[in-house]
């Protein structure tokens, strides 16, 4: 009788002795694969702004404009003057006005854009933007990036962006190559001019890398269409 009582109990015990055992080594593997996971992660991150390298922002571009067609709109980004503020006020100054134009740019976008920085002081932006509002929304973009950012010494930099914009449902491609450069483009016309740009009409290029216009290191000429 005892012995028919007892059994249950050792055998409970003897089971969770084992599944134990068998636990210590899933827990390791459980804790380096999430360590490998956020080590990917990263590696697809820029590690000063935050923001999508250029691989991982191309690819969530690609798939918001798949999945979103005429509705997106695609932007390209620069900072104004960023050599005169790395000059004048030291690199520790240039980093601040990049991280507070990537969270500017993250902020402004929302969660499921494609926000990217391209290299240097360029960045590049893709998300769903009716048409009815995207003038708006545009120039709402540039006053965040006109506005002064404050150092961690307490110094201001004025800061100032160019910001060209291009969108399937006026240019009639989904490419994206294509819309940055056409968004590139819109940018450079209105470079330094305090508004943003949105591109009417498509480029006609040569072939170029990652769809940068002439002047970008590592690009062919491009010439508008007639």
């Amino acid at each position: 009788m005892n012995a028919t009582v007892r059994l249950p109990g050792r055998f409970s015990r003897h089971a969770l002795l084992i599944a134990t055992a068998a636990a210590v080594p899933l827990t390791g593997w459980a804790a380096h694969a999430l360590t490998l996971h956020k080590r990917l992660a990263a590696t697809r991150k820029d590690p000063l702004t935050g923001l999508l390298r250029r691989d991982a922002y191309t690819a969530r571009a690609r798939r918001l404009l798949a999945r979103h067609g005429d509705k997106v709109t695609v932007l390209m980004v620069d900072a104004d003057h960023f050599k005169t503020v790395n000059d004048t006020m030291g690199h520790a100054a240039g980093d601040a006005v990049l991280t507070a134009f990537g969270a500017r740019l993250t902020a402004w976008a929302g969660p499921h854009a494609a926000v990217g920085r391209l290299g240097g002081d360029e960045f590049a932006v893709v998300l769903e933007l009716a048409a009815g509002h995207r003038e708006e929304r545009l120039q709402q973009l540039v006053r965040m990036l006109h506005t002064p950012v404050t150092l961690d010494d307490g110094r201001t930099v004025d800061v100032a962006a160019s910001v060209g914009a291009a969108s399937p449902d006026v240019l009639g491609t989904r490419d994206l190559t294509a819309l940055q450069r056409a968004a590139d483009a819109a940018l450079y016309d209105g470079k330094h001019s305090g508004q943003a740009v949105l591109a009417a009409q498509a480029t006609v290029t040569v072939p170029s890398i990652n769809g940068r216009r002439a002047g970008r290191p590592g690009t062919a000429v491009w010439g508008r269409a007639a």
